[in-house]
């Protein structure tokens, strides 16, 4: 598994709006980022529709957190960007196992390792909150 780009980009601005904690624009968070302008726009446009940034339109608009540092986890944004976490296509409600004796949803042992490794992943990704990285960025501990 590997984490894309746009989730990558996605945790640096979702880390940005956390710190700046007021409206900020998606130029200044491209600037602040390192990531693309273009690119910023699209993955903002994401998190609101995702409901964990909010956007006001104007001269004095911008993005912001919809919610507390503390809410928000790097599972959601992961998600949000990317849509739910699987590791593995036999994970996927829609894959159609081929194997002998595996009918829809396939119950042999690399399905149980996977789905075993995806929860794992799914926890520890959930435990980290944007307050967890401030904290991190600012030296203390949790």
């Amino acid at each position: 598994m590997k984490i894309t780009r746009e989730s990558d980009y996605a945790l640096r601005i979702m880390r940005s709006l956390a710190i700046k904690n007021s409206l900020t624009d998606a130029k200044t968070l491209s600037e602040e980022t390192a990531v693309p302008l273009r690119f910023t726009v699209k993955i903002l446009n994401k998190l609101v529709v995702g409901g964990i940034v909010r956007s006001r339109k104007g001269a004095t608009g911008g993005y912001a957190l919809n919610g507390k540092p503390e809410e928000i986890t790097m599972r959601s944004v992961i998600e949000i960007t990317e849509g739910p976490l699987v590791i593995s296509r036999c994970l996927d409600s829609d894959f159609v196992c081929e194997q002998d004796g595996c009918k829809n949803h396939c119950s042999c042992f690399y399905n149980r390792v996977f789905d075993e490794i995806n929860v794992l992943i799914a926890k520890k990704l959930e435990s980290i909150t944007l307050l967890d990285v401030i904290r991190e960025t600012n030296g203390e501990s949790k």
